[in-house]
């Protein structure tokens, strides 16, 4: 059974929300593979930026195609805040899968989102659900980060993390890094997608079958 994560980032704090996810296959059983979406930023934006000694270590990561997506049997997405919205570089790359849509090539297989914004109520929520429609129109089965995870109930600290997917919190200017609780989160959400794609696994042709 193959996991992809797709995600991209900036500054790497979806980044290390991607390798905790990543564990969460793990400790299911799987191995996670990991993919960037493609850069829509010149170099000299991305330098201006200061995000360029992260984009270096960033872009070691192979660039997923649309005809390479198909080939998962679970896609959990992770992209920023733009907004209240996904990136555009998520966006231009799930626009661009209009070929494996019409052939129903991620029917029945499941997706998830994880993000992260600069402020507590930068729109977290409102990207995972922006996402899932997406996914919705490819027949994907969305799998959140249910309340089985304990960690997003707490109220000791500030946090990320709600029934959508796990997030994180960034800071104004990029000056926080993932907690603790919500890397919890995002390996908790790695092993649920990858066991319910388990529990999938097998199944596809008789979903597609229903019609």
């Amino acid at each position: 059974m193959r996991i992809f994560i797709v995600y991209y980032s900036l500054y790497g704090h979806i980044h290390k929300m991607a390798q905790a996810v990543s564990e969460g296959v793990s400790d299911a059983g799987f191995k996670a593979e990991l993919f960037r979406v493609p850069e829509t930023l010149p170099d000299v934006v991305i330098e201006k930026m200061g995000a360029t000694s992260f984009q270096t270590e960033f872009r070691k990561l192979p660039v997923i195609t649309p005809d390479e997506l198909s080939k998962a049997d679970a896609v959990i997405f992770g992209t920023p805040t733009r907004f209240g919205n996904m990136v555009g570089q998520m966006r231009q790359f799930l626009d661009s899968t209009g070929g494996i849509w019409s052939r129903g090539a991620l029917a029945g297989k499941v997706g998830s989102v994880f993000t992260s914004s600069g402020t507590q109520h930068g729109g977290q929520e409102s990207t995972i659900l922006s996402m899932h429609i997406t996914l919705l129109h490819h027949g994907m089965i969305i799998a959140g980060l249910p309340y089985t995870f304990a960690g997003q109930t707490i109220m000791t600290e500030i946090t990320g993390c709600s029934p959508y997917g796990a997030s994180t919190i960034a800071g104004g200017s990029g000056e926080r890094f993932p907690s603790d609780n919500e890397l919890s989160g995002a390996r908790y959400q790695g092993k649920y997608v990858a066991r319910v794609a388990e529990q999938l696994a097998g199944k596809q042709n008789y979903l597609l079958s229903l019609s």
